[in-house]
């Protein structure tokens, strides 16, 4: 067995203590070396300063090593869902490696290992003839040596440029400077190899340059380190190598790309294309060196002649695992793996260049863990599965979800139908774009979000103190003036009309919501501007899923939502309203840890209070909470499971849909469309059981009510009371105006219109003779106005006149029919009254009584 932590110091003894370590190895290799360096032209004391001008400091830093992606399962372990390499290597303690094979190492390696200062004068010597000569020559390195040179290649390759076009002739260079170099630069390599191998040796323990050895050491292609090796050849551990394993290992490490195992094809040919090493011929060449090392460990007592015999007679069996690398491997999470991958590769928190973060995940050894919940990946995932097929139509029909804690921007889930693949597909049932996400963060161009997007005029509607309760005409207009940052623009609303084709209805901010009517929320944005609508956006976290800003183009149609946005963007808008207005950064990852067990710093994050007001806050949830009651729109998406909910439908034209739901904890955003932006309709279109523009409905329910019942939800708030006053208004007073004129005024005071009756009057007809209510109403409101119907006739006061005066007087006022009593025939008879009374109105056919005294 190795020895526990026995140093240099103590294989040299008394020497140390005379002159010095490195003075008596430098002595010892100069006198060792002047013969050779003689050959080359260098004698005497050039030689010893040769060797004492080279560097002896080297300092082994952290060998390249795959980064792993991880989430936590619900019983609290840590699931791996991806690893990243340039260098499959898993760095193992001691205490992880089969004794078994640290002797067949030792054994076949360097067998004085716990016995030497680091270096074998007498081998190293021979090396250097033999490389004066261009003899050929194993090189007799030390298992210190070796670990130096393999330090020496890893820090070269570290340099290599992984998107050079030269990158495999970089990387075998780095290999081919540190092994073969020839003439002097060869001598002068062994000599700084042993000089740092000294060095190392006073440093570092035994057993830590043994197992640093078998960390970093290659055994083909690949593959390194001793547990990768295991893993990838036998299928095992380090640990639980047995001793053909162990040797065989042990023997591939000599020459690994000759002696590896898993070319069943074999690993080189001869002058005449024979292949070799290979599975035809039983990996002979392999076996050959097994048979070797086997040799080396009996002869060394470190296995018995039974061992020795059952492990030489074995035939050698790869038992391969190939290393999935990359989010291809981590199935239906990949795309959640996919966006923590992009984080890693585009935010300056991983490095200064895309080449920096690019190598520092493919060499880095980060441990990164994210904050995926399975108890809402899982359920959504399968829902998306059994809902919404990879490739229904070849129309590039998509769906993607995501789940947001709220209050914390933690990103708790992503699903999408599609399958995770790398290389470019003509099959649209692959991709490798995350469609939750942005061109930074998953290299989506985001979807146009729909009647999402109304959230914002609410949003703006409410901050500048307008009630929830306050009735607007809510109708198709054809001239509908918007302003658009101060300067207004006039609409056609019916070009985009409402769903069903609906005309729309004159109705309170709520019924639009719950509803999402166009024409409703056309009408809230002519009494805003278009540009706050925007900004309220921005504040919120809103960006264009190209990195630009929503403010930067502003236009009336924007209300309905026809920007392109990632939907990670929106559900984190609509948690911003969940928490009662604060809003804090999307964030995927919760600790990254580097390959020397420190945490690194994270991508910048934060949560900002106040972004809107609690009031504004709560009341939108109250307003958004009609659409998941039984008669909104988003009612079908509400599980019902007793957790009470806010949400919002988005349809843009007939290829987009969108479903965001949230509660006080986790708020859920779901895209269902045509991915590539085509036209093609999903209305009406069959998938299963579920039409391809209702899809989202099952889908954000299912990944909602997972959340639900992982995080529950509390009631929102009250809602601000001056929010939700009702409003009342002055009604301009529009009698003897025209229908026309009348209904003009009205509508623009904000009122709806309806004509009643005609209603008798001596004015023509056309002319409003009535109006209610008049005064003040609710604002919104409908008037109803009464034009005259042209008959009535209102009745002369003929009081003290003559019977022919009042009749003439009645007459000429239109009466046709009068009715004098025979009081009025007496000579000089006055008249005392009318019935109908004096300055009454009445239809002209109506008969008037006239009485005298």
């Amino acid at each position: 067995m190795p020895q526990k932590n026995r140093t240099v110091r103590g294989v040299l003894g008394g020497l140390v203590g005379l002159v010095g370590l490195s003075a008596v190895a430098g002595l010892l290799v100069t006198a060792s070396v002047t013969p050779v360096l003689a050959m080359t032209g260098l004698a005497g004391t050039q030689a010893l300063t040769l060797f004492n001008q080279l560097p002896e400091n080297l300092n082994p830093g952290t060998p390249m090593e795959q980064s792993t992606i991880y989430a936590t399962a619900p019983d609290g372990s840590t699931v791996e869902l991806a690893s990243f390499y340039e260098q499959n290597r898993i760095p193992v303690t001691y205490e992880q490696v089969a004794p078994v094979l640290y002797d067949a190492i030792l054994s076949s390696e360097d067998k004085n290992f716990y016995s030497h200062g680091g270096i074998n004068i007498g081998a190293t010597v021979k090396a250097l003839v033999d490389n004066v000569r261009q003899t050929s020559s194993r090189g007799a390195s030390t298992i210190s040596q070796q670990f130096v040179k393999n330090v020496l290649i890893q820090e070269c390759e570290k340099d290599v440029d992984t998107s050079s076009d030269t990158y495999s002739e970089d990387l075998q260079a780095c290999w081919t400077k540190a092994t073969q170099a020839k003439g002097a630069e060869g001598i002068e390599r062994k000599l700084q190899e042993m000089r740092y191998a000294i060095q190392i040796e006073k440093d570092v323990s035994k057993n830590d340059i043994l197992l640093g050895y078998l960390n970093i050491a290659n055994f083909g292609g690949t593959v390194y380190g001793i547990e990768a090796a295991a893993r990838y050849y036998f299928s095992t551990s380090a640990a639980n190598l047995t001793v053909a394993q162990a040797a065989t290992l042990a023997g591939i490490v000599q020459n690994p790309n000759t002696y590896r195992i898993d070319k069943r094809e074999g690993t080189y040919t001869d002058k005449e294309g024979v292949a070799h090493n290979g599975e035809a011929d039983g990996y002979k060449d392999t076996k050959d060196r097994r048979h070797y090392v086997l040799g080396r460990m009996l002869a060394d007592g470190k296995i018995t002649q039974a061992q020795y015999d059952e492990a030489d007679a074995s035939e050698i069996t790869p038992t391969i695992t190939t290393p999935t690398q990359g989010c291809a491997g981590a199935g239906r999470n990949a795309y959640f793996c996919q966006y923590v991958k992009s984080i890693v590769e585009n935010d300056e928190a991983f490095g200064a260049t895309k080449k920096d973060r690019s190598d520092l995940l493919r060499r880095g050894g980060l441990k990164i863990y994210t904050s995926l919940d399975f108890r809402i990946q899982d359920p959504a995932a399968q829902t998306m599965a059994d809902v919404v097929p990879a490739n229904f139509d070849n129309k590039h029909f998509g769906a993607a979800g995501v789940s947001i804690e709220v209050g914390t921007g933690r990103i708790l889930s992503i699903t999408q139908n599609t399958q995770f693949l790398e290389t470019p597909t003509d099959d649209q049932a692959y991709s490798s774009l995350v469609f939750a996400g942005d061109q930074k963060y998953g290299n989506s161009g985001g979807f146009q979000v729909g009647s999402t997007y109304k959230l914002f005029t609410l949003i703006d509607w409410l901050e500048k103190g307008h009630s929830v309760r306050e009735v607007l005409n809510g109708s198709v207009q054809t001239n509908l003036r918007i302003p658009v940052c101060d300067s207004p623009q006039t609409i056609n609303t019916a070009e985009i009309g409402n769903f069903g084709r609906s005309r729309g209805f004159t109705g309170s901010v709520m019924s639009f919501t719950a509803q999402s009517l166009n024409s409703g929320f056309f009408a809230m944005a002519s009494k805003l501007d278009v540009c706050d609508i925007n900004k309220v956006a921005d504040k919120m976290g809103v960006t264009l899923a190209n990195g630009d800003k929503v403010t930067d183009e502003n236009v009336p149609y924007d209300v309905l939502g026809p920007k392109n946005i990632s939907p990670i963007a929106m559900a984190n808008a609509y948690a911003t309203v969940a928490s009662g207005g604060t809003y804090c950064t999307p964030r995927a990852i919760d600790k990254v840890v580097d390959a020397e067990g420190k945490e690194r710093p994270l991508p910048k994050s934060s949560c900002t209070e106040g972004v809107l007001s609690k009031e504004v806050a709560a009341t939108a949830a109250y307003a958004l909470q009609g659409v998941m009651a039984g008669g909104g729109t988003g009612s079908r998406a509400n599980p019902f499971d007793g957790t009470p909910l806010i949400g919002k439908t988005g349809t843009h034209d007939l290829w987009s849909t969108m479903m965001i739901e949230s509660s006080t904890k986790v708020a859920t955003a779901v895209w269902a469309g045509r991915s590539n932006g085509n036209h093609d309709n999903v209305f009406n279109v069959w998938t299963g059981s579920h039409r391809l523009n209702e899809v989202r409905y099952p889908l954000a329910s299912a990944a909602q009510h997972a959340a639900n019942m992982a995080y529950g939800g509390d009631p929102f708030p009250q809602p601000d009371n001056n929010l939700i006053r009702q409003v009342r208004v002055d009604v301009p007073n529009v009698v003897g105006q025209t229908v026309e004129e009348a209904t003009a005024t009205l509508d623009r005071a904000g009122f709806s219109v309806s004509v009643g009756q005609p209603t008798d009057s001596d004015q023509p007809t056309n002319i409003i003779v009535a109006q209610d209510p008049s005064g003040q109403a609710a604002a919104g409101a409908t008037i109803t106005i009464s034009p005259s119907n042209g008959l009535g006739a209102s009745v002369p006061d003929v009081t003290g006149q003559s019977q022919a005066a009042a009749g003439a007087a009645l007459i000429a006022a239109g009466f046709t029919s009068i009715d004098f009593e025979g009081s009025c025939n007496a000579k000089g008879a006055k008249v005392t009254a009318t019935d109908p009374a004096a300055n009454t109105a009445a239809t002209k056919s109506t008969p008037v009584k006239v009485s005298c005294d």
